[in-house]
């Protein structure tokens, strides 16, 4: 995409949602990085409903190391690779205790350098809870910026990196969530639905999703087709029987 062109990308995105956030759940940026860690390969509603009940009681690290494994591990068994995720927070917690004061750092190296950490995971954290101008690349990130052209990149630091570089101010801060709820709710994996979409025009992915009734009609067509299909294949049977019928009971020519 050409640079006004990304501009009006995220001026759209910005009047359509001028206030977007993580739909994880939480009250503190220890929360959200406990939250962010167990998001991987789950969706946002399922973390969501895990944590509740657990964040109503753990707050801090020294409460969840006191909280013990085993217990996390139940607490957050609806969740995928759920063993793993529970030893991860155990131990991130324990280093924010003991190289941090309990405090989650506000550097990504330092981020990183904790268990379960990733780029994608440190990326959330300082913009969420420390309002860096940082661009996590999700699934639904990746799909977007490769199906719109906006920031196309076959590996996810190959998209960061475009867009670290073509995002424009005021829309740097915001634009990761913008283009994660995007991604969610209308350019979806296996049906966008371009029908409704504010950059329709802007979009280089071809061929557009027409709007529901649209798809309904050939959809449609072809059910009358096959009736007509199945009731021509009837007619020609019942034809059939009947010739075999008569013929069955013609008399025998005599000798």
């Amino acid at each position: 995409m050409k640079r006004d062109e990304v501009f009006e990308f995220f001026r759209r995105l910005a009047e359509n949602n001028p206030s977007p956030t993580t739909e994880l759940e939480s009250t503190n940026p220890y929360q959200l990085l406990v939250a962010v860690v167990l998001s991987a390969q789950a969706t946002d509603a399922s973390v969501n409903i895990a944590t509740r009940p657990l964040f109503q009681r753990i707050k801090t690290p020294r409460q969840m190391v006191d909280f013990g494994e085993e217990p996390l591990r139940e607490a957050i068994k609806t969740i995928g690779l759920f063993n793993t995720k529970a030893k991860n927070v155990i131990a991130l917690s324990e280093a924010l205790i003991e190289k941090h004061g309990g405090e989650v750092p506000r550097t990504r190296e330092e981020l990183q350098a904790l268990p379960g950490v990733g780029r994608k995971t440190a990326n959330v954290v300082l913009n969420t809870a420390w309002g860096e101008e940082t661009f996590a690349v999700d699934t639904h990130v990746f799909r977007v910026c490769n199906r719109t052209g906006l920031a196309p990149g076959k590996t996810v630091e190959d998209v960061e990196a475009k867009l670290e570089k073509i995002v424009p101010q005021p829309f740097r801060r915001d634009a990761h969530h913008w283009l994660i709820l995007h991604g969610r709710y209308t350019c979806k994996a296996r049906l966008p639905e371009c029908w409704r979409c504010p950059v329709i025009d802007l979009c280089r992915y071809k061929p557009k999703t027409p709007p529901p009734e649209e798809r309904a009609k050939p959809s449609a067509a072809r059910t009358a087709n096959r009736a007509s299909s199945a009731a021509r294949t009837a007619k020609g049977r019942t034809a059939a029987k009947l010739r075999a019928n008569r013929s069955r009971s013609r008399p025998s020519r005599l000798p």
